[in-house]
């Protein structure tokens, strides 16, 4: 009886966490590209965005963050992506950004290629897809950074789908953006998506 009890309050607490995450007003869910990379200037406001098309899934066996050569990596189209993403951002009149990626080469390759910055790589952006067990402690590493960020503006974090999934509840395609908005206390809200295709 007490263990049905507390599975069901488990269950209440991670649906409202769901909720509290990716919940965004009618308004926002409306907003054009251009509308949400304005944003950027905005404190609090951070991009998501899945590294461009990389042909295939998960990484090879012989898989060696070091070397490039034992990893999946963007394609043509996916280097195309990255370029038309970054030519966004400086449409908007945004030339530079702070731009942090994952060690992963497919996402590196994704952020310098959108060309607004020096990028920086950071572990807690390094794909759990093969590793699961990483998905809680990489995700609460990631949200305690983002809110430490939270008084900053211009920032895009490139990484896989499975750590945005994890933290906004969003399955992003290949090279598109989710943006959120960080709120006090902890909570974040997804405001909208850019798609790289458009």
């Amino acid at each position: 009886m007490k263990k049905t009890f507390f599975r069901k309050l488990i269950l209440f607490k991670i649906t409202l966490s769901w909720l509290v995450v990716i919940s965004g007003s009618a308004e926002s869910a409306n907003l054009s590209d251009m509308q949400l990379i304005n944003m950027a200037r905005d404190e609090g406001v951070v991009f998501l965005m899945r590294h461009a098309l990389a042909p295939g899934m998960g990484d090879p066996q012989n898989f060696d963050v070091n070397d490039c050569k034992t990893q999946r990596l963007l394609s043509e189209e996916g280097r195309i992506q990255a370029r038309l993403v970054g030519e966004k951002f400086r449409q908007s009149g945004l030339k530079s950004a702070r731009v942090k990626s994952s060690q992963w080469c497919r996402c590196k390759e994704t952020a310098r290629l959108l060309n607004l910055g020096v990028v920086e790589e950071i572990q807690f952006l390094n794909s759990f897809f093969d590793t699961p067990e990483r998905e809680g402690p990489q995700t609460t590493a990631l949200r305690k950074w983002l809110f430490h960020q939270a008084s900053s503006s211009g920032l895009i974090l490139v990484t896989h789908q499975v750590n945005i999934t994890a933290l906004t509840g969003v399955v992003p395609s290949s090279g598109e953006l989710v943006v959120i908005r960080l709120k006090k206390p902890y909570a974040i809200e997804v405001v909208g998506t850019i798609d790289a295709k458009n």
